[in-house]
């Protein structure tokens, strides 16, 4: 015996059947729908934010900064829209036009945050 997944019904007629009524088909794709959205809204605001701080500390072109001052006004390295390799093999993952390079100085955790360059491309 088959149930609906969305209002708990027993399923009558076809085998491959998975909703009971179109109704409970339709709220079925609405919610998978609102979770797909939610999660690119989850993403571009996280992205938006990433960028808006690499931008604001790096004033010059070329910053070198602690982590945990970036880190406690909510950025998240986890979050990039591309990536560039220097000539060292340094990766560094950028925040559609801001980027930064992880470092370690003096024991301390840091991030360069460099802005694109026509020569990255």
């Amino acid at each position: 015996m088959k149930i609906c997944p969305v209002c708990g019904k027993e399923l009558k007629g076809r085998i491959d059947k998975i909703y009971c009524t179109p109704k409970c088909k339709n709220v079925a794709q609405y919610e998978k729908r609102v979770i797909n959205e939610q999660f690119y809204l989850f993403v571009d605001k996280q992205l938006k934010t990433n960028r808006k701080l690499l931008k604001r500390y790096n004033q010059s072109g070329f910053t070198t900064l602690r982590k945990d001052v970036l880190m406690q006004e909510g950025f998240n390295p986890k979050f990039f829209t591309h990536y560039w390799k220097n000539q060292k093999g340094q990766v560094y993952l950028f925040c559609y036009d801001y980027g930064f390079l992880d470092l370690k100085e003096s024991g301390k955790e840091k991030y360069l945050i460099v802005e694109w360059q026509k020569y990255m491309e």
